[in-house]
């Protein structure tokens, strides 16, 4: 194994891979409570599901035998082969998931449909990762798909797709989960009826979401614990079951079996697909939770532990119902032996509540990726842990989650009408993800196309004929992940083509760069002390609302900053290479460029140092072009020219700037004394009302340099002094019209729905942790 960073490479080998070997136990430990919960719990609804409906008059031990082999080929080919073996090696810099796949694919085929991307995205560190990053000739079918725009729209539609059916997984999971696990209590002697074990359902589901802003973190110790334990008991019960009912059962590993299920039970037997597919639900959580954990300790915990459990657990039910064929209905209660029934019963519940709050999570995690993406509307982000990177809470989500989950389990009663829903969902992912796995493959293993079809066909192939099975499943519930699918699908839609027209109306109505250097660097006005940030999602140019401030205001601040805030398609963007600085126009206009990159799996954290991290970073670059002569060479590069990464970990002094840092509590002294009473008592009210025990108040001050230039001196005495003015932040508050002369269906997706999620949605400015109190907002009305 190789050695991890930060372990000290002057050990052994061996006690390095002892080091690495810990590691991933632990980590498979921890994955248990966060990855498995819900592949663990399938053995809950499995056979119920299989056995309800079209396979009721073929109640025998031959298709018992038959339904588990093919329960137990389907979990080695999908799970274990293609997840474990093959999925998890395409991570991209540790990361899991369809977002994942799709952000490699557009990294090393431009498939990215992203605006304001640019060459200096390609210089991350976590861009070039890949098996090579040696550029190779391009293949016929990379350039045919790059040419090709609705091909690169079409694969983002495919992905979304997947996201929503994930979404989907997220209102279904609970509500099979619970809904299957309390319905052991019809077993007992004192029998509930179905709209009392409905309500309890229901009162469990609301606790569920109703925890979920106190973060994952807060109960995940409890979770792997809770997980293991209920692994233990179905292996004990299965592997009882086994040896009790019926030991002839383990010749049905031989896929002899499956041929005599299909030529006994016929169209019956590919219908019954939909039940045994659920014995596979919950495999993505294996790929799309890779973030926390390493491919190998998954891998570990899914070999040794999940899969033996899973298998004798199955192999037991199977034999306990070839013996007790009336016991369908309730199997896996009913196949538990009495005097351990109840201990079962709490932990069978308690690990449905772990294997929903897996993927509940998951669907946070996929909404916030489709919004760096540009396709989802803006929401609140809540990151609920320090430790781990990643978990968060997403408020609308999580009661529009809760609402929907209520509705089916209230709608649906029937564990089995759920299944067939969630099934589709479970499986449409897989189809999608084998796709993706396919072009992965090609594009940046750079495997021959034969081979990744050979991949493609094989197990396409396999979760077709499910998929089909699924399929004929819809009007008895199968309609639900469609449903739903299709709305966020719209919302998603909607959201992206909106934001793309509003984008490229900012970039065919830039402001000429030949107008601003004709009115000179006063630009026409008077500059006042002060630094403005002005934001826009242009990467190059200036923004048409610059124009309205210069033709409209008789003053501006001396230093102006034009801020881009964008995602690249990496998970993350290391805080060394987060921030772009460069110029626009020459050095006495004091107008700057900075773009700060986030990845889409990357949290904006509001820590409050952004305003200082900006100057250092703006100091940095001052100074920096000073001693390096390609940034200052050719006059017309200093207009709106080379833009350099600037390092900005952590606030200290360097040659450019002094840091001094005191506390500072009270009012805010960015507020200087000769400005209006009116201004400083709003402060003290903004104070109040947003009480922070004590702030930091960082200073800038010039080194001691005598040789320094001249001209940076002035510019850094510049700078410094207009931070000490006061910082404004100023941002286009915008309002997207469709033009007069557009289709009605354009008219009715920017008129109506865009401009409805975008009334719905958070703003721009609290989206980027803006204090309201520095905040100037300039209306715009694009045409689009």
């Amino acid at each position: 194994m190789e050695p991890e960073s930060g372990v000290s490479t002057s050990r052994n080998p061996s006690q390095l891979s002892w080091v690495n070997l810990s590691r991933n136990l632990l980590l498979a430990y921890q994955s248990f409570g966060v990855v498995y919960g819900d592949l663990s719990t399938s053995p809950l609804y499995v056979f119920t599901s299989t056995f309800r409906g079209k396979l009721q008059n073929h109640h025998d031990e031959e298709t018992i035998f038959g339904t588990f082999s093919l329960i137990f080929w389907t979990l080695t080919l999908i799970p274990l082969l293609k997840y474990v073996f093959i999925l998890l090696s395409a991570d991209d810099n540790g990361e899991g998931g369809t977002f994942a796949l799709y952000s490699l694919l557009c990294r090393h085929a431009k498939f990215n449909l992203l605006p304001n991307q640019q060459a200096a995205d390609e210089e991350l560190s976590s861009y070039k990762y890949g098996p090579s990053s040696q550029p190779v000739a391009s293949s016929p079918l990379k350039r045919f798909l790059e040419k090709h725009k609705r091909l690169r729209t079409a694969l983002l539609v495919v992905v979304l797709f997947g996201a929503c059916m994930v979404i989907g997984d997220g209102v279904l999971t609970p509500a099979i989960s619970v809904l299957a696990s309390v319905s052991g209590l019809q077993v007992t002697e004192k029998k509930l009826t179905d709209g009392e074990l409905v309500l309890l359902a229901c009162v469990i589901l609301v606790g569920l979401f109703a925890l979920q802003h106190c973060g994952t973190h807060k109960v995940a110790f409890m979770f792997a614990p809770i997980v293991i334990i209920w692994l233990v008991s179905i292996f004990s019960v299965g592997l009882y079951n086994t040896i009790h009912w019926n030991p002839k059962i383990v010749r049905a590993i031989s896929p002899y079996y499956i041929i005599n299920f299909f030529v006994k039970t016929g169209k019956e037997g590919w219908i019954s697909l939909g039940g045994i597919l659920l014995c596979i639900t919950g495999t993505e959580a294996m790929f799309a939770d890779l973030g926390h954990f390493t491919a190998s300790s998954i891998r570990l915990a899914f070999a040794f532990v999940i899969y033996p459990c899973l298998v004798v657990q199955y192999m037991g039910q199977a034999a306990f119902l070839s013996k007790n064929i009336n016991s369908v209905n309730n199997s896996f209660y009913d196949s538990i032996p009495g005097p351990v029934f109840w201990p079962v019963f709490v932990i069978a519940t308690l690990a449905a509540i772990v294997g929903s709050q897996a993927v509940i999570t998951a669907t946070f995690s996929i909404i916030k990726q489709c919004h760096a993406l540009g396709c989802f509307p803006r929401v609140k982000v809540v990151h609920t842990s320090k430790h781990i990177y990643g978990q968060i809470y997403i408020p609308e989500i999580n009661w529009i989650l809760m609402i929907l989950t209520l509705a089916i389990t209230i709608g649906f009663r029937d564990t089995t009408m759920i299944g067939n829903a969630y099934g589709l969902a479970c499986m449409t992912v897989m189809f999608v993800t084998t796709f993706l796995m396919t072009l992965v493959a090609i594009f940046v293993w750079q495997k021959s196309v034969f081979i990744a079809l050979v991949f493609l066909l094989f197990f396409w192939v396999i979760e077709g004929v499910y998929l089909s099975a699924a399929f004929i499943k819809v009007p008895q519930g199968g309609w639900v992940p469609l449903v739903l699918s299709f709305i966020f699908m719209i919302v998603m839609y909607v959201w992206h083509y909106g934001t793309r027209r509003k984008y490229s109306y900012d970039l065919h109505n830039k402001v000429s760069l030949k107008w601003l250097l004709g009115l000179g660097p006063s630009l026409g006005i008077v500059r006042v002390p002060g630094i403005g940030l002005i934001y826009s999602e242009l990467a190059t140019g200036v923004p048409a609302i610059f124009s309205h401030f210069v033709t409209n205001l008789p003053a501006f601040h001396k230093v102006l900053v034009f801020v881009c805030v964008k995602s690249v398609p990496v998970p993350y963007v290391s805080p060394e290479e987060r921030f772009l600085i460069g110029r626009v126009c020459p050095r006495p206009y004091r107008m700057y460029r900075c773009i700060v990159r986030y990845g889409y799996k990357d949290f904006q954290r509001d820590d409050g140092d952004f305003e200082n991290h900006l100057i250092q970073s703006i100091a940095e670059f001052i100074q920096m072009e000073a001693v390096e002569p390609q940034f200052s060479s050719s006059e017309a590069s200093s207009l709106d020219g080379r833009m350099a990464v600037i390092s900005t970990k952590n606030l200290e002094s360097t040659s450019s700037l002094v840091v001094s840092e005191h506390e500072d509590t009270g009012v805010d002294i960015s507020i200087p004394s000769s400005r209006s009473v009116t201004l400083r008592s709003l402060q003290s009210v903004y104070d109040d009302e947003n009480p922070q025990v004590t702030r930091r108040r960082v200073r800038f001050q010039l080194p001691n340099n005598p040789g320094m230039d001249p001209a940076v001196r002035e510019e850094l005495l510049d700078l410094i002094q207009a931070k000490e003015a006061g910082v404004a932040y100023i941002m286009g508050h915008s309002y997207v019209k469709a033009r007069k002369s557009s289709s009605f269906l354009k008219k009715l997706v920017i008129d109506i729905g865009y401009s409805f999620l975008r009334k719905n949605c958070r703003g721009p400015a609290v989206a980027l942790n803006i204090p309201h109190i520095s905040l100037i907002e300039v209306g715009m009305i694009y045409y689009v």
